[in-house]
């Protein structure tokens, strides 16, 4: 009994120390052994689930499949009618703002983020390379969107303006402010505010939405990411970790939401809250919308096209009377899975931070090691600290063990 114990503990060091020496790998700017690298996805647009109509990508009608997550764009005249703010003759362009932390580019067309490189990040093996998050390209398409649904209503295709101001975050500032407005469709205005802070990754995001026509209106604002179903490149058969969209609220907690069944209509989340978020989660990394609490919300996943993929929430604005103005806020998080800088945006945030199948060894000795660091300050001491740690934890066993193999030799 006392040696298949022995084993059990000896397997979880030689666990441990694989962890450690992976991190000491990237702390040294080398490519993880075990562990996969870091690396970018591919591809957008998205999906509905209650049977009404979405934009997708270009700004055409998506209808949804009854109480499923997956949608299919109709090209029929009839429903290209019913649903959705024709794009604009007005050509949109991609625009550069650069915070202390993040370069971002905004395209015109929706006000959507398109763009985003961590500025204090690199690539696993390079010491040039920063890490790209969201990036619309030849061989990716990740963004974040928002707008409104409903037949001619500004949406994510909506050629916007952007307001004149400041395009980074300059020394002595604590805030940068990007605002985006919409021309009047349907009767309505559309102006976003995002609201970027000093040293967060969490973005505040401001919809107004104005009612110019000569009626009371009633539309919804949908929030969504887009991403392809491509899995990062390098990422080991040994240690997979979770890439796709997932969804939290306090009832069902963390739902993960795989991109084959979403693909094959089989995804099962919960689709309606008035609290939590989406997000779109790959290792290391993460993005999510945050809508305030207590708004009733629909949830949605879904496919527009081949792997391109979609979570989001749409939240219904009430009545808007002639001539008022309905403002919804939001948070938009573009940023690294780090426990300590999770745990203060929502709650149950913390729960992106994915550490594969080895969460049950892999979680407690980060803690540690990250405590470790807090005090040294270095991280190739905290690992060299926390393997001598280790090995004074098991060192009785070894001691023991030591002493059967003598007493077989002898």
């Amino acid at each position: 009994m006392n040696d298949i114990r022995r084993s059990i503990l000896w397997v979880i060091f030689g666990f441990s120390m694989i962890l450690l020496w992976d991190r000491w790998q990237i702390h040294n700017g080398n490519p993880a052994t075990f562990f996969p690298s870091f690396s970018q996805e591919a591809q957008s647009t998205a999906s509905q689930a209650t049977g009404t109509t979405l934009p997708n990508a270009n700004g055409q009608a998506t209808t949804a499949v009854a109480s499923g997550a997956v949608a299919t764009t109709t090209n029929t005249s009839a429903s290209a009618a019913v649903a959705s703010t024709p794009v604009a003759a007005v050509k949109s362009e991609v625009i550069e703002f650069k915070t202390d932390l993040l370069k971002l580019r905004f395209d015109t067309a929706g006000g959507s983020i398109v763009y985003a490189e961590f500025l204090n990040h690199k690539e696993t093996g390079s010491t040039k390379n920063n890490v790209l998050l969201f990036d619309k390209s030849s061989n990716r398409n990740y963004v974040a969107q928002t707008g409104l649904k409903g037949a001619g209503y500004p949406n994510h295709a909506q050629v916007m303006t952007l307001l004149d101001g400041p395009r980074s975050l300059e020394a002595g500032q604590d805030s940068l402010v990007v605002k985006f407005e919409s021309p009047e469709l349907g009767g309505l205005k559309l102006i976003k505010t995002y609201t970027f802070t000093r040293g967060s990754y969490a973005i505040a995001v401001k919809h107004e939405v104005q009612n110019l026509g000569s009626t009371p209106v009633n539309p919804e604002l949908y929030v969504q990411l887009v991403r392809d179903g491509n899995k990062l490149p390098g990422e080991s058969s040994f240690y997979s970790t979770f890439t796709g969209p997932a969804v939290y609220t306090e009832a069902k907690h963390f739902q993960k939401v795989e991109f084959a069944d979403v693909k094959k209509d089989k995804a099962t989340y919960e689709k309606e809250a008035t609290n939590g978020y989406v997000a779109m989660v790959q290792h290391y990394f993460a993005s999510a919308w945050i809508p305030g609490d207590k708004f009733s919300r629909d949830i949605y996943a879904g496919k527009i096209d081949n792997n391109l993929y979609r979570i989001g929430m749409q939240t219904p604005l009430g009545v808007v009377a002639q001539g008022a103005t309905v403002v919804e806020k939001a948070k938009l998080f573009v940023g690294p899975q780090e426990e300590s800088v999770l745990e203060t945006i929502a709650p149950g945030f913390a729960l992106l931070k994915d550490y594969g199948y080895l969460t049950i060894l892999a979680k407690p000795i980060f803690w540690l090691l990250e405590n470790i660091h807090a005090y040294v300050g270095n991280w190739g001491w905290s690992i060299i600290l926390l393997t001598i740690l280790i090995k004074l934890v098991f060192f009785p066993l070894s001691a023991a063990s030591y002493k059967s193999m003598a007493r077989m030799k002898e």
